[in-house]
């Protein structure tokens, strides 16, 4: 009998080990005022990415805290994206905006390490950045300021990207 009722019990999911580097930004709680009295929910910014190049941002709102950030994480899974980055640091400087937030990011040479505030660094390690200087400029909120940098990221383009669009050689563009 009791290996009947083990057998209905619904199985837990398992979380899969898809190699990819999760990581929480924050988890706020918001409130809708009704008439009938106050609605909690919870809304969770997270941050996915692979540790080679992509990166991906993702927001979810829930009543329960867990739900929110496991909705947020599918949505940042989806919206990855690749990120161009040259031996562990960004091939130029460039600068990402989102509202009234901007994040400038700058190359850096190896052993430097990742110079940035909280939300900014959690986007760096998550993409693979190794060695970057940052520093984030207009509205301090984490949710403008991983916006702002993964704007920023996206605009990245190597050399090669450049000269393939231009139709010259990689030395012509860098003379």
């Amino acid at each position: 009998m009791a290996d009947e009722k083990r057998e209905r019990r619904p199985q837990r999911r398992q979380a899969e080990d898809d190699g990819l580097i999760k990581k929480l930004i924050e988890v706020n709680r918001v409130t809708k005022v009704v008439k009938g009295g106050k609605n909690m929910r919870f809304a969770a910014l997270v941050i996915v990415g692979d540790g080679k190049g992509k990166i991906g941002v993702g927001t979810g709102k829930a009543k329960e805290v867990p739900e929110a950030i496991d909705k947020a994480t599918l949505r940042a899974k989806k919206n990855m994206v690749s990120v161009s980055i040259v031996d562990g640091t960004i091939p130029h400087q460039v600068i990402g905006k989102f509202g009234r937030g901007a994040v400038l990011m700058m190359p850096a040479e190896e052993g430097t390490g990742v110079i940035a505030g909280g939300p900014v660094r959690a986007v760096m390690e998550a993409v693979g950045v190794k060695n970057i200087r940052t520093k984030s400029h207009g509205y301090q909120t984490p949710s403008n300021c991983v916006k702002a940098a993964v704007e920023g990221l996206k605009e990245l383009k190597t050399a090669e990207q450049v000269a393939a669009l231009r139709g010259k050689t990689v030395e012509e563009i860098l003379s």
